[in-house]
């Protein structure tokens, strides 16, 4: 190795800087976007429909152009099952068996100056898909799917399909916009290799279709045992996210948050009756008639039954706004907990989450701002500092106390915003180019001073 090599492997990554940077190996946008969003960048915009299959839409010729490659080896199949919606996932595998047969194989995405990943070097988990039942269910529905869809022509092989699947259901990044909405869905051949922990040291967002691999702390050398992402969203107890990571992973996190005890208890606690004492009580273990230990009040039958009965209705409500949120039903939810949930249960902090966002949506500025305000230290608590969820609160409250007029406070969560996102998402991404910056103007219009 030379020594120019070995310099460019121990360098220094300060926080916020790139890791990696990755275009998609194979993706698609969601369908429920097909109409509203560019099928190659993925970008809303003035669209036009592809002429021949009629089926999805560009934002101008130089992105039909660039998506020809990959869409003209879909584009007659596309046409001849037109006004039906070829499902996500199905359309997925499709363009994934059709880029394999037209070498995909041989291609190679860089980790480091010599190292590379290939399409085979994924895991695919097939002993584990084999005894996956509701995936083995999807992926017998998926083969009859694409058997229609390429009209009896052959398709690989069962075991070479289901490598596939297993590869695609275990190795995809959901493809985020700034905002972190989810309007696509990606292979990244390079990115694959990062692993999971629920502390993670990086963070990934994306630019159009670009995938940009940012550190959290400063990480003294590129050593890929030491870079960690969250493969899925952290604010839940250690069990629901072991089970979420055995369930869709295949394996059992063996991070320090999970190896080592955490707050169980307030995750999912009660409050104290006492509306004066900010005590948290276990749940799980209290009794009827035990006593708060910081302040003495006794925690009655009724009590316990009280909290356990919000829970079950908060839990429902929760599970049926999965795809529609529902501003009054957050609501009436909101009021329940009230008194009864601790500030920091997780069920209580998503109920707020979703009002948060459902006001916005509805105009209703003042409820949204209420919202936000206390859902601050609640992602402080489970995401940390320098997460993206995190930044994108303080933007967006920047923006809601502007418009009431208040812009000293505005500042003040804008600055936090800036510190964040600049870490996160970089100074030069759109989001900071395109809405911080905007904003900070508007602000010193305003008199107030950066």
């Amino acid at each position: 190795m030379s020594d120019s090599e070995e310099m460019r492997i121990v360098k220094e990554i300060p926080q916020g800087g790139i890791i990696l940077e990755e275009k998609p190996f194979v993706y698609i946008l969601c369908s429920k976007f097909r109409t509203e969003r560019c099928d190659f960048c993925l970008k809303k915009g003035q669209l036009s429909k592809c002429s021949v299959c009629q089926y999805t839409y560009y934002c101008g010729r130089a992105c039909q152009k660039e998506g020809w490659s990959v869409h003209k080896l879909e584009c007659q199949y596309l046409k001849q099952i037109r006004p039906r919606i070829l499902p996500d996932a199905a359309r997925m595998l499709a363009r994934l068996i059709k880029i394999l047969e037209k070498g995909g194989h041989n291609t190679r995405s860089f980790y480091s100056d010599k190292k590379y990943r290939k399409f085979k070097d994924l895991m695919s988990h097939y002993p584990n898909l084999k005894n996956d039942n509701p995936r083995m269910e999807h992926f017998s529905s998926l083969y009859g799917v694409l058997y229609e869809f390429f009209r009896g022509e052959s398709l690989p092989n069962s075991a070479e399909l289901m490598g596939m699947f297993g590869r695609m259901c275990v190795n995809s990044f959901s493809i985020c916009n700034q905002e972190l909405q989810s309007v696509g869905t990606g292979i990244y051949l390079a990115a694959s290799i990062v692993d999971h922990s629920c502390q993670p040291t990086a963070v990934v967002t994306f630019e159009g279709t670009t995938l940009i691999m940012r550190a959290l702390e400063t990480l003294p050398s590129l050593n890929w045992s030491k870079i960690f992402i969250s493969y899925i969203d952290v604010m839940a107890s250690k069990k629901e996210r072991q089970l979420e990571l055995e369930q869709t992973y295949y394996f059992t996190c063996q991070c320090p948050k999970c190896i080592n005890p955490e707050p169980v208890i307030y995750m999912m606690g009660a409050a104290c009756p006492n509306s004066d004492c900010d005590n948290c009580i276990d749940s799980a273990s209290v009794q009827s008639n035990d006593t708060c230990s910081k302040c003495g009040s006794v925690i009655t039958g009724e009590f316990i039954q009280t909290f356990w009965d919000v829970m079950e209705m908060t839990c429902t409500h929760l599970d049926s706004m999965k795809e529609t949120i529902f501003l009054d039903v957050c609501k009436v939810c909101l009021k329940k907990q009230k008194g009864v949930f601790y500030k920091y249960n997780v069920k209580h902090i998503k109920t707020l989450d979703l009002a948060f966002d459902s006001s916005i949506e509805f105009a209703k500025y003042d409820d949204a701002v209420e919202y936000g305000l206390q859902l601050v230290k609640c992602f402080h608590e489970y995401y940390g500092t320098y997460h993206p969820l995190t930044g994108l609160l303080h933007l967006k409250l920047a923006k809601l106390l502007l418009y009431q007029n208040r812009p000293g406070e505005a500042m003040g969560y804008l600055k936090s915003a800036k510190d964040i996102l600049s870490v996160t998402h970089g100074t030069s991404s759109s989001l900071f180019k395109e809405q911080l910056v905007p904003l900070f103007q508007d602000i010193m219009l305003e008199g107030e001073s950066w």
